[in-house]
């Protein structure tokens, strides 16, 4: 299965998926002109991944800012994780990483936490 990467913009985040490695990246800040769009590539990779998984995915997000129509495909793409996982066939980590003071991104990490069912490991950093 091949990787997708997308290279960040001023508006829309960097995205680094890796089926091998079982790796998941998404940085930086997500305002697209077309959420359902730019996250498209994204749900079809992982609904490719869902079949043969690695048997660890660790999921890295590291976002500064998403906007209202990024948060609803932020939120499609966790439970799309949730389903392979509840495939039994990965156990899914996802690390999502928030500034200093933050407290907003802290809180929309918590509030993902508490509506899907996988771990996150909240983790306070300096910078994103």
């Amino acid at each position: 299965m091949e990787n997708l990467v997308i290279e960040g913009t001023a508006k829309t985040p960097t995205v680094e998926l890796d089926a091998s490695a079982g790796k998941i990246v998404l940085k930086g800040r997500s305002i697209p002109e077309n959420s359902i769009e730019f996250y498209r590539p994204m749900q079809d990779w992982l609904k490719d991944y869902g079949t043969t998984p690695a048997g660890q995915t660790i999921v890295d997000i590291r976002l500064e800012y998403f906007n209202t129509s990024s948060s609803k495909c932020i939120l499609d793409f966790f439970k799309s994780l949730e389903s392979i996982k509840n495939d039994g066939k990965t156990n899914v980590t996802v690390n999502w990483y928030f500034e200093t003071d933050d407290e907003d991104m802290q809180e929309a990490g918590e509030d993902y936490e508490a509506i899907v069912g996988l771990p996150f490991t909240i983790i306070e950093v300096d910078e994103i």
